[in-house]
């Protein structure tokens, strides 16, 4: 092995060959988008080489381009300044970062403004900038690629909110399906006639239209774009919830009616202090909060997920082949961490094999976080060993990974921590550990240990040297070392197969076969 690259397999396993060094994937390293919105501007560049996006360069700008819109029917003059002036900015910038041209696209202030064609205009000639302006169902679709980015395969009803409309959109089967627009953007609904009542009458009849063409028999809401996102993070404070990052946070409609009803109690200045919310963005949840409710009491989802991802994710997803899309976008990032960032890139591959006798009979969402854990076992090296499991922990369950839900992302911290440590107790971390249940928790810890245990024998590939074999029902787990490997069994490996012994409840037994050292 040379160190450099994932040695050749003949069978690459479930997982298939790695894709980064595809040409295909290549020609996505470098991928700049800018969402030009009712509410903010915001640029994206991605590192896109990986299936996983990788956030290179992120800048938004709360604008208000569609503030008033109902009313004059013209964009927001201050907004439009300041949107010109992002867009000046963000065009420097991508030529800096080799990522230029910037693709550019606006969604529903400037397609329904008298003077959108002009604030085109006038972007191209001061910034190079050409504009693509999308119409409601070409939104609904970019938003929900952006959610099959971070959940291939995803199934369920997409609702992506911005400032002057409102998108859904079906998924199944991995693909778009039905897809509408309306005018539930809360920049738009401020200008609705009648007060509270004549507000809520107005969002409840649009929604009843909506539930009429899209249908109401979707098990999963998946949620897109920023007042849902400002929402779900006053749910995390209300509940005292451990993790904050907000991709894949899961709601339930009981959580969510507290949590609505929580806000109605407190004054916006009090939800800003609490959540660190901007001025621009809270402005909007009150009015937010009346279309969530009226969506939920009509479509009735049995289960609820905030996306991160949407429109940019979405442009990004535009530009994969379908081989790439298809790919796992967890274990791709891990691949790439692992090449990236470990010391002997391709090892995990090796480590999976070795470890997977303890996992031969786990569903395929528990052995794709064994893999993904292999993948990342090396990767915090370079920390102080002293500090290298609390650098994997905070690694997993923060980084920004799709394909990864909030019990996951814990299970595969808490798998790492314990591949440099054998105690968790007292561990700064262990609210987090609530999101796992028992039978969690003891997989993460003796995946840990496995991986602890097996990389004492990364000079080759563990299942050359040694090999593992589990019997459950006789609670004994058998060590068979290859001639070559008796050398390296010392007492630290000792000590290592017995605390894995105990985490898994089992008695040991050595076996140290004949042959040619």
């Amino acid at each position: 092995m040379d160190g450099t690259t994932e040695p050749a397999h003949d069978d690459w396993g479930p997982f298939g060959r790695p894709i980064f060094n595809d040409p295909s994937a290549l020609a996505l390293s470098r991928v700049g988008v800018v969402d030009v919105g009712s509410n903010s501007v915001r640029m994206v560049v991605f590192d896109g080489a990986a299936r996983s996006p990788a956030y290179f360069y992120n800048e938004k700008l709360m604008c208000g381009l569609g503030a008033g819109l109902g009313q004059t029917g013209r964009l927001n003059p201050e907004g439009r300044k300041r949107a010109l002036s992002a867009l000046r900015r963000f065009a420097l910038l991508a030529e800096g970062m080799g990522a230029a041209p910037l693709t550019v696209v606006a969604t529903a202030a400037v397609r329904d403004a008298e003077d959108g064609p002009e604030f085109r205009t006038e972007v191209e000639r001061e910034t190079g900038l050409k504009i693509h302006v999308i119409d409601g169902r070409e939104e609904a679709r970019l938003s929900a690629q952006g959610v099959l980015l971070g959940w291939p395969g995803a199934e369920g009803l997409v609702c992506d909110i911005g400032g002057s409309s409102m998108e859904l959109a079906e998924l199944k089967d991995g693909q778009v399906g039905n897809r509408v627009t309306s005018p539930l953007g809360p920049l738009k609904l401020r200008d609705v006639p009648g007060g509270k009542k004549g507000l809520k009458k107005h969002i409840k009849t649009v929604i009843d239209d909506l539930a009429a063409q899209m249908g109401t028999d979707h098990k999963r809401l998946f949620l897109v774009g920023g007042s849902w996102r400002a929402i779900a993070r006053m749910d995390m404070v209300r509940r005292n919830y451990p993790l904050l990052v907000q991709h894949e946070y899961k709601l339930t409609r009981k959580n969510v009616s507290a949590t609505l009803k929580w806000i109605d109690e407190h004054s916006l200045d009090e939800l800003r202090a609490l959540t660190g919310t901007s001025a621009e963005r809270i402005a909007l949840v009150p009015t937010a909060t009346k279309v969530l409710r009226q969506l939920l009491n009509t479509f009735h989802p049995a289960e609820i997920y905030v996306s991160s991802y949407g429109i940019r994710e979405g442009l990004l997803y535009e530009e994969m082949p379908g081989h790439l899309r298809d790919r796992d976008p967890l274990i791709e990032a891990c691949r790439f961490a692992e090449v990236s960032q470990a010391r002997i890139p391709g090892f995990g591959a090796q480590l999976y094999d070795f470890v997977q006798p303890l996992f031969k009979n786990a569903p395929y969402e528990r052995k794709r976080l064994v893999k993904a854990a292999c993948l990342l076992h090396d990767t915090a090296w370079r920390a102080h060993p002293d500090y290298r499991h609390e650098v994997c922990f905070d690694n997993a369950t923060r980084a920004n990974l799709g394909g990864l839900d909030h019990p996951g992302r814990v299970f595969l911290g808490l798998a790492l921590l314990h591949r440099y440590k054998n105690s968790r107790s007292g561990s700064r971390f262990e609210p987090l550990f609530s999101l796992l249940d028992d039978k969690q928790t003891r997989d993460a810890e003796v995946l840990g240990k496995a991986m602890r245990f097996g990389a004492m024998f990364s000079t080759e590939g563990p299942e050359e040297l040694v090999t593992l074999r589990y019997f459950p029902i006789k609670k004994r787990l058998e060590l068979h070392l290859a001639p070559r490997a008796q050398g390296l069994y010392g007492e630290v490996a000792e000590a290592r197969l017995a605390s894995l012994a105990k985490a898994l409840g089992v008695e040991t037994r050595v076996v140290f076969e004949k042959g040619d050292a």
